[in-house]
Parts: structure tokens; C-alpha cells; sequence
């Protein structure tokens, strides 16, 4: 899962990250127009991964393969880390993390639920042990495209977002995402029937990109997810951190791949409670 990228670099001075931000978003604007326009004939599933509903298709893999050829133009000395791909390594200490079509059977379906996720973290590319530096999620289907660098913000179409107070729990409107194996939907199943009866509702989207983005955005209150892989939450991370959002995991831990819990901070410490109580820390 981890890329070489080199030993940890300093975050990158207000100027890089500012470029790198750029280039997230040409990367993932790019990649949009790829997929939105071939996903009339190249839609259909070509293989599958870890169960029968874990897809690929034609366009995951082009779409990435376009992703690295800009970046091997512009950033030949950074590493790259893809959901399709795999990882190169590289010498900047900085790896680009990307998920060509986050949402692939949304797209297959022709559900307008999809994203392009483009980011680029120092360190280790694997939470809680990266440091997101710059990131981009671009919905093809709707143009929507949010953008954050580390420490200047998180923004939806070119506007700041500030992600205001949360409800408490009883009022809230949980997103949340499912694994691929019936092993693990059975457990995630169990912590959403006791989830429901204490929330607002509860929405299953299918893009964890845009999860993070909507928590941002006050579209969802909050989002959890267990299993998520570094290509699934990169953009979306920062997105939600640079609007002000807080992403903890169970118990006290950092958020990981083990489980993130995204919300403002009293809703994030909240809900993280009530996944405990769920047994979602005993099926992690």
C-alpha cells in the first residue's frame, strides 16, 4: 500500500503548495473530462478485485494512466501511490495518492455520484502517518470541484468553505460506506442498525471522496467509514481539515484505515462514542 517517496519532507513553503494544488486540480479536471465523456462505451466492468463487487473498469485505469503521465511531465521526482496502479517511487519525499474513479459502480450504474481524487501528502502515504499537502475532488458529472492546500483553506468551486458547528448526534445526518467482503458488510450492517434509531438518518453515497467533501460542505453532518485506503480519503481529508472539521478515529486514536470518523468536533467525539458502544472498535 505504501509508496517509496523517499525520507519525511518539511511541508513544502506557501508557494509549492499553492502550485501543487494547481496541479491536483488540472490532474483531476483532466481526468473528468476522460471518463465523463467514455463512460457511454468504456463503462462496463473489465475485471474485479478483492470480491464480485469490487469493480474495475476500462476508464478507472485510463483515467490513471493519464493522471501519471501529467504528473511524470511536471513532477518526475515525486512518488505516486493508485488505486489501478499501484506505486513508483521517487525522492521528494512527497507522494501523489489517486483515485482515477472513486464511486466506480455509481459510474457503471450511470448514478452521478463519482469523483476524481488527486492529492499529494508528506511522509508516508498512509494515514495517520502522512501529512496532506494538497488535494483536489472533482465531480465529473456535476463540474463540482473542491480543493484544499495545508494551511490555506479548503474551497468548493473556488469558494472558502468553513464548515460551521454541528448538531448533536440525535440531529445528525451520518454518511457512511461499506466494505466488499460479506464478512465485513455483516459487521458494518450490525453498527448501522444500532447507528439508525439515534441519528437523523442515514446515507450511503458511494464515494468516500465526496463523503468527506459533503461533511465539509454541511451537506452530511458527519461521516464514519471502516477499510478506507489511502486513494479513498486523500483530497477528501484535507478538504474536511482545511474546512475545519475534525477526523479521529475509536478509543482515541487517530483516524486511519482502521476507522474515520469525520464531523465538527463535538459531533466527531460523539459519534466516535456511539461506534464503540456499537462494537465497531471490537469489529475493527
Amino acid at each position: 500500500m505504501s509508496a517509496a517517496a523517499g525520507p519525511p519532507a518539511a511541508p513544502p513553503p506557501d508557494r509549492e503548495v499553492a502550485a501543487l494544488a494547481d496541479l491536483a486540480e488540472r490532474a483531476a479536471r483532466a481526468a473528468g473530462d476522460l471518463v465523463r465523456a467514455g463512460r457511454a462505451e468504456h463503462a462496463a466492468v473489465t475485471a474485479t478485485k478483492s470480491s464480485r463487487s469490487d469493480v474495475v473498469t476500462a476508464m478507472d485505469t485510463a483515467a490513471e494512466q493519464l493522471v501519471r503521465r501529467m504528473l511524470a511531465q511536471e513532477r518526475p521526482q515525486d512518488a505516486v501511490l493508485g488505486e489501478e496502479g499501484g506505486s513508483t517511487g521517487g525522492t521528494s519525499g512527497l507522494t501523489w495518492v489517486l483515485d482515477p474513479i472513486d464511486g466506480t459502480v455509481n459510474y457503471v450504474y450511470g448514478i452521478p455520484a463519482y469523483a476524481v481524487s488527486v492529492a499529494v501528502v508528506a511522509g508516508e502515504p498512509s494515514p495517520p502517518r502522512w501529512r496532506p499537502v494538497a488535494g483536489c475532488v472533482h465531480n465529473p458529472e456535476t463540474g463540482e470541484t473542491w480543493t484544499a492546500g495545508a494551511g490555506a483553506g479548503a474551497r468548493l468551486d473556488g469558494r472558502p468553505l468553513a464548515r460551521p458547528e454541528g448538531p448533536p448526534l440525535a440531529e445528525a445526518l451520518v454518511g457512511t460506506g461499506f466494505g466488499y467482503t460479506a464478512e465485513r458488510r455483516a459487521e458494518q450492517a450490525a453498527v448501522v442498525a444500532h447507528l439508525l434509531p439515534r441519528v437523523r438518518d442515514v446515507r450511503r453515497i458511494g464515494s468516500a471522496a465526496l463523503d468527506l467533501c459533503y461533511v465539509a460542505s454541511a451537506r452530511l453532518d458527519a461521516f464514519y467509514e471502516r477499510g478506507l485506503n489511502p486513494w479513498d480519503a486523500a483530497a477528501g481529508w484535507l478538504v474536511a481539515a482545511e474546512a475545519g472539521v475534525a477526523l479521529v478515529g475509536l478509543d482515541g486514536a487517530g483516524a486511519s484505515s482502521e476507522m474515520l470518523v469525520a464531523a465538527p468536533p463535538a459531533l466527531a467525539a460523539e459519534l466516535a462514542a456511539e461506534l464503540v458502544r456499537a462494537g465497531a472498535a471490537a469489529a475493527a
